[in-house]
């Protein structure tokens, strides 16, 4: 990821963290997969898979925050390079957090399953808006990796369309609940689960913002698409 430096001390430390970054995406990635599996088929042991990974998660999380302070501290880096670093800790940060929402999909599978109601509800609805999450955040790694701006900015345009995939859903699921008073507990369970794939996609949307971030030392958060494109032209 990073450029050539003169230190190539310096080199070798950028390269170290950011191959755990994308090492602790690709295992987010399969957590995300086995939650979207054990949805899909209502199978509680992919749902335990999934809760069973967290602490390794969790680990390259405060690993990865270790080497990253250590290398400001004896570095001292400025411009690019402390922006590259900056946006590696959030990055991570992120990944943990989608990593976390894996992790409440996995846990409203099995709640739903202890309550009986798995099939009576439109559980496959949620396939698409999941795919597409996990995709999001495939991609956003990979723009991440290679710094490529062009990625970046389609990953922000396509988080839309998650966006649309959660609205139509809770529409769907508020018409079940109004229909059945008895499929209002798991329905809700259905939409926290609507909710943290909703997430997944706002993670990697914030990760491809960073990579804008790295390449051009601009803060694109919380502006508008237009103000986006034009900040990486």
């Amino acid at each position: 990821m990073p450029d050539k430096h003169l230190s190539t001390q310096f080199d070798s430390e950028l390269n170290s963290v950011s191959s755990l970054v994308m090492e602790m995406g690709g295992l987010v990635e399969s957590q995300i997969r086995t939650a979207i599996y054990s949805l899909s088929n209502f199978h509680a042991e992919s749902a335990d898979q999934v809760i069973d990974v967290e602490v390794r998660v969790n680990g390259m999380e405060l690993d990865i925050d270790r080497d990253l302070s250590s290398i400001i501290a004896r570095r001292q880096p400025t411009a690019r390079d402390l922006r590259l670093l900056i946006a590696i800790s959030k990055t991570t940060a992120n990944l943990e957090r989608a990593g976390d929402e894996a992790v409440k999909i996995a846990r409203m599978v099995k709640s739903i399953i202890a309550s009986g109601a798995s099939r009576s509800l439109p559980s496959s609805d949620l396939r698409v808006a999941a795919e597409l999450a996990s995709g999001l955040l495939r991609k956003a790694l990979d723009a991440f990796a290679r710094l490529d701006l062009t990625a970046a900015v389609s990953i922000l345009k396509e988080d839309d369309e998650i966006d649309k995939e959660f609205d139509g859903f809770v529409r769907k699921l508020i018409t079940y609940m109004m229909e059945d008073a008895r499929t209002i507990s798991p329905s809700l369970d259905l939409l926290f689960v609507a909710k943290a794939i909703e997430r997944i996609g706002d993670h990697a949307k914030n990760i491809a913002e960073f990579t804008i971030y790295i390449v051009k030392g601009a803060d694109v958060r919380h502006t508008s698409m237009a103000a986006i494109e034009s900040a990486v032209q």
